[in-house]
């Protein structure tokens, strides 16, 4: 029988050593005896280009590239490394995937997204996001250096980091009206995200909302689908 697992925003660095060993237990414990992993954005924290990032991930490469051997990794990126690219594919061995994803495991089918474009509320964010999303915007980005882009990373993160003390709640939540639109292009879908870091299974009329949370060094979560859908405890 066909075993998936989602899990999403574990926003893994270079320098915190405990939570790659844990992801590394995790991808050894649990993701390699199930026959796919999907990684729904914010595998890392900061992805600075491939050419870059490539070297400084260089361990948690070697994990994904090991792992890929016998199951089939996944990833969506996320807005912490929405860069990923080509390389990243051929070092490690997993498979880059676009939002919205559909998934068909068995009888049941699911929508797979990473969950930012549901925060639709956040009005600053998705004009940022558009701005950063930009072809024209990555491909001047990449051509900068490392030192160059390492600084307007960290300045937008502590911008970010600022104006999240000034929101609300509901405000970084998805918006009901933008996810009931985009599900009912998707009948019989329900639908599995990350991003807002609100473990939770939201049942409604018409759709089931599967909300992925985060990981720390010691903890994290992931759905695996089988014969049912259920919920695991990483620890």
């Amino acid at each position: 029988m066909l075993t998936s697992l989602i899990i999403s925003d574990l926003h893994l660095t270079n320098v915190e050593e405990d939570k790659i060993d844990f992801f590394a237990k995790f991808c050894k414990k649990y993701a390699s005896n199930a026959d796919q992993l999907f990684i729904l954005g914010d595998l890392f924290n900061t992805w600075i280009g491939d050419d870059v990032s490539l070297l400084s991930y260089k361990a948690i490469i070697d994990i994904l590239k090991d792992l890929s051997r016998n199951t089939k990794v996944f990833v969506m990126v996320g807005n912490r490394d929405f860069l990923l690219s080509k390389q990243f594919e051929s070092e490690s061995g997993c498979k880059l995937i676009s939002e919205p994803f559909l998934l068909q495991h068995n009888s049941d089918k699911f929508l797979l997204i990473h969950g930012d474009s549901l925060c639709t509320d956040d009005v600053n964010y998705q004009k940022l996001k558009r701005i950063l999303r930009n072809p024209i915007t990555q491909f001047i980005f990449l051509k900068l250096s490392k030192k160059i882009r390492l600084q307007l990373t960290g300045q937008l993160r502590k911008k970010s980091i600022e104006a999240q003390r000034y929101k609300t709640e509901e405000l970084m939540d998805v918006n009901q009206e933008t996810t009931d639109l985009l599900m009912s292009n998707y009948s019989g879908f329900d639908l599995i995200h990350g991003h807002t870091h609100r473990q939770k299974t939201h049942i409604g009329e018409k759709y089931t909302r599967h909300v992925l949370g985060d990981w720390s060094s010691t903890k994290g979560n992931a759905i695996k689908i089988a014969d049912k859908l259920e919920w695991l405890v990483i620890n």
